[in-house]
This record gives C-alpha cells, sequence and structure tokens, in this order.
C-alpha cells in the first residue's frame, strides 16, 4: 500500500505576553486557508495550568474547526480540560500514565525527544500513536538533517507506529516526505515563512505532493 505523507504543524515557542492566544490563533486561521494540517502541537507557556486553559481558549476551537487535531505539548493533565485532542510528549517520562488516562477517552498520545533508536522502540510498544524524530532540543539545536533522514526512513520500513518526522526547513520537506514517514511536522518555516503562514503550509503541502510515494 502506498500512502503520501501529511502535515504536522509545531507552533512556535510561546511568548510570555498576554498577545499570546490571540496571535497565534490568527496565525493558525492563517495556516489553515493553506490547506490540510492533519496535527498540531502546541507549546504552552511555562504558567499554571488555569491560565494556561484559559490562553487556550481562542486556540484550540480555530485549529479543530478546520479539521487539525490539537496535541498538547507535555500536558496530558490539561488535554481534556482545554478540548485538546491529545497530548505530545518529549521523552518517556509519563508516557505510561499519559497512556493509561487519555487512551479510555479515546485521545491521541504521541511522543518525541527521542534520543536513542531502543527509546522509539519502547514507546511503540508501550502503544503511543506515533513517535517523532527531528524535533529542536530544549536548547535550541536540533539532530543532523541527514541523521533524521536516515532515522525516518528506518522506522518506516520497519515498524507500523507511525512515524513524524520533524524539519527545520521547507526546503526538507520533500526529502523527508520522500522517506515514506507518515507525517512531516514543520514549525517555525511555516509561521515565519515572509508570506505568513498561509503561504508555508502551501509551500509545505506542494513539496509533499512532488515527493515520491513509497510503497509499504
Amino acid at each position: 500500500m502506498s500512502e503520501r505523507a501529511r502535515l504536522v504543524l509545531v507552533t512556535p515557542a510561546p511568548s510570555e505576553g498576554a498577545e499570546w492566544p490571540g496571535a497565534l490563533a490568527d496565525q493558525l486561521a492563517a495556516a489553515a486557508r493553506g490547506g490540510r494540517i492533519d496535527a498540531i502541537i502546541v507549546r504552552l507557556p511555562r504558567l499554571d495550568d488555569r491560565t494556561v486553559i484559559k490562553l487556550l481558549k481562542p486556540i484550540v476551537p480555530v485549529a479543530q474547526e478546520h479539521g487539525s487535531a490539537v496535541l498538547l505539548e507535555d500536558a496530558p493533565a490539561l488535554v481534556a480540560r482545554s478540548g485538546a485532542d491529545g497530548v505530545h510528549l518529549t521523552g518517556l517520562e509519563g508516557l505510561r500514565d499519559a497512556l493509561e488516562t487519555l487512551r479510555p477517552q479515546e485521545r491521541i498520545v504521541g511522543v518525541g525527544g527521542l534520543r536513542a533508536r531502543h527509546d522509539a522502540m519502547e514507546a511503540a510498544e508501550a502503544g503511543v500513536d506515533y513517535v517523532m524524530f527531528g524535533e529542536p532540543r530544549r536548547d535550541g539545536t536540533a539532530p543532523p538533517f541527514p541523521a533524521v533522514l536516515e532515522r525516518a526512513g528506518w522506522w518506516a520500513e520497519v515498524f507500523e507506529t507511525p512515524c513524524v518526522a520533524h524539519v527545520e526547513s521547507l526546503e526538507g520537506v520533500e526529502p523527508m516526505a520522500a522517506t515514506g514517514c507518515e507525517f512531516v511536522a514543520v514549525g517555525d518555516a511555516v509561521f515565519n515563512h515572509p508570506d505568513g503562514p498561509e503561504a508555508g503550509v502551501r509551500e509545505a503541502l506542494a513539496a509533499i505532493e512532488a515527493a515520491p510515494v513509497i510503497e509499504r
């Protein structure tokens, strides 16, 4: 069976100001005009839970009304309360608890921040909905692009659990999609596109469409 990769967006690191939710909601609405986005991973400010939920209120519906699943980064306890569709964990810590809590609610549980192949295999065995490779580290650096290409291709060829592969630039979308990964994730390259997020999404989707389809 063959299938093209689909697009995931990772929101920018949040600002501390009150403008964050409104600005992000506007960006997501613009991005949605560019085409289909299967999921949006929302990076959250380091604030108390009540404040974060309040900030999410204008954001989650904007994404969902355009057919995108909303995944909260490292905040499984806020998923149901915010109306989000699931959680994206960075690392294996808390994975079992997230699966036990969110799976009965039919929520999505994905995991990234996987530094070793064994960690990815452990996550897949636990029953995650996807594993993610290549996303920026907490210090802002990212794994080398060739290494992410290799890891995504290896995973897509061997394992059934879907793979999300993150790229730093729009130029990386087509070769990453050609690995056979199920999803390509893009962050700042879309949100900081010189012509706006809508143009960024259009360019990313065009690159996915241009990639050869891998037979599985």
